[in-house]
């Protein structure tokens, strides 16, 4: 059931809805209420960013995405009503949380989702999975809510509501998080230097002695694919669990670096809490298996050997990942 608050906040999106309806809507004197008149909402690309990827039976509409952000706050659509979307990805954390959960940032530029890519496709695909295999969503819930039955008609055209409408709405909301607003960008941008430690860990971050952007030299720091990074001899099946390939063991999404400081525990299984200990293990630490990537050059030797000066640079560097205006942002936030 409803608090109050939920229950005026919907009550406040359906006058919103109205009065646009209100404005747009034939003003001949027969003219009834138009229940479908979806506004038209533009995502904008970030200068560099690749191609996004938009369904043409989901285009982002005002409506759609203020649905969206109900439902990925509310618990609703968990079976047992415990669950919500924001409560293991947090908006502080970049949208992740101790539980190690990938984080929400640029999700709208991914093609596979999850640690070991069981989902593929665009957004819509991996929040039906949500919707019908992680939340388990009742949809008798939100078809006998007649605040949401009245935000999905106005959303979508809809009197039924299936799990499809739900996932359209929560990728509709997801797609607009766009992290595109930190120190690095505006360096690339020309609108700000870096320090002479960010410097330095910024030739190290490309170059072959520091050995980062192979996984994470794109604009998105992530090359959106799968590797054994070396982190176990006997690795756990990662990717393989999926394609049941043998040489995809020990594989794992490269998670992209945009707000890293932000989004520990670090790893698949979240066994480094700091980015100290990362950068320790890419130095000192790598460990051998007949599955690792080719890109780990230096596994034979145990890692690329870094300085204490060269770790702290690396360090430096890294965390002008930071978009603090991401994790800021009030049109991303719980709106109940």
């Amino acid at each position: 059931m409803y608090s109050n608050k939920k229950y005026l906040l919907i009550l406040l999106l359906q006058a919103v809805m109205l009065m646009t309806i209100n404005c747009k809507k034939d003003s001949s004197p027969g003219s009834k209420h138009v229940s479908y008149n979806p506004t038209p909402h533009e995502i904008i690309i970030p200068a560099g960013f690749p191609y996004m990827i938009i369904p043409e039976d989901n285009p982002a509409t005002v409506e759609g995405i203020q649905l969206g952000r109900m439902l990925y706050y509310d618990s609703i659509i968990d079976k047992g009503n415990e669950r919500a979307c924001g409560q293991c990805h947090v908006q502080e954390n970049s949208f992740t949380t101790e539980d190690n959960c990938l984080p929400h940032i640029n999700l709208a530029w991914m093609n596979s989702y999850l640690w070991n890519g069981k989902v593929e496709g665009v957004l819509e695909n991996i929040m039906l999975f949500e919707v019908e295999e992680f939340f388990e969503t009742d949809l008798n819930k939100l078809n006998s809510d007649n605040g949401y039955a009245e935000l999905f008609k106005k959303a979508f055209n809809v009197d039924t509501i299936t799990s499809k409408e739900i996932a359209y709405a929560l990728a509709q909301f997801v797609r607009t998080f766009t992290s595109n607003n930190s120190k690095y960008d505006r360096f690339l941008k020309g609108e700000t230097t870096l320090s002479e430690s960010e410097e330095k860990g910024r030739l190290l971050f490309f170059s072959e002695e520091g050995d980062c952007f192979h996984c994470h030299g794109t604009i998105l720091l992530t090359d959106n694919s799968f590797h054994n990074n070396g982190i176990d001899s006997v690795p756990s099946q990662g990717r393989a669990e999926i394609t049941g390939n043998l040489n995809d063991i020990g594989k794992f999404k490269t998670p992209t670096l945009r707000n890293i400081e932000f989004t520990a525990p670090y790893m698949h299984d979240g066994r480094y809490s700091t980015l100290e200990e990362v950068v320790n293990f890419y130095s000192d630490g790598l460990i051998w298996s007949s599955t690792i990537d080719p890109m780990m050059k230096k596994a034979h030797q145990g890692g690329v050997h870094l300085t204490a000066e060269e770790k702290l640079d690396l360090i430096s560097f890294l965390k002008t990942f930071s978009d603090t205006s991401f994790i800021n942002n009030p049109d991303f936030s719980n709106p109940f």
